[in-house]
């Protein structure tokens, strides 16, 4: 399974814009070469350099209920009929990279599940994957840096 961004490239600088006190715009995202026994997917965006500035690793972005058949999103919006968890930011949605000390290295990561969860809107990165455990077929990553 591959996870690509026309908005960045993997290792590459994740546009000002994507920034959360820029603009906070989600980037571009596809996923490819999926297993064909994928029931849904899920996404976490965490910033795990942030253990130096903050004590952990800070979630920035949950996407899960993701249609295998349709994993495409478009800068700015997420993935059709998915849902959303609740960031650090204690919010909703996408939240931008805000690393508040030095470049930082943004992981996006990608499950192929082999369920659909059951999980509702706002739920915490901890609820995730406790509901993804055992569940993984396979998991792609991408990775960007952003600078204060």
């Amino acid at each position: 399974m591959q996870l690509f961004s026309s908005t960045f490239r993997s290792g590459a600088e994740i546009p000002r814009r994507c920034g959360y006190k820029t603009r906070n715009v989600s980037p571009a995202l596809q996923v490819r070469k999926i297993p064909p026994e994928t029931k849904s997917l899920a996404l976490i965006m965490d910033d795990p350099d942030a253990m130096g500035a903050v004590g952990r690793v800070w979630t920035h972005w949950l996407v899960w209920s993701i249609d295998p058949s349709n994993a495409v999103a478009g800068e700015g919006t997420t993935f059709a009929g998915s849902k959303e968890g609740q960031t650090d930011f204690g919010k909703t949605g996408y939240g931008g990279p805000a690393p508040p000390d030095k470049r930082h290295t943004y992981v996006f990561k990608m499950y192929a599940l082999d369920t659909v969860l059951n999980l509702s809107e706002g739920a915490k990165k901890q609820k995730l994957e406790a509901a993804i455990k055992g569940h993984i077929i396979d998991k792609a990553v991408l990775k960007g840096t952003f600078a204060p």
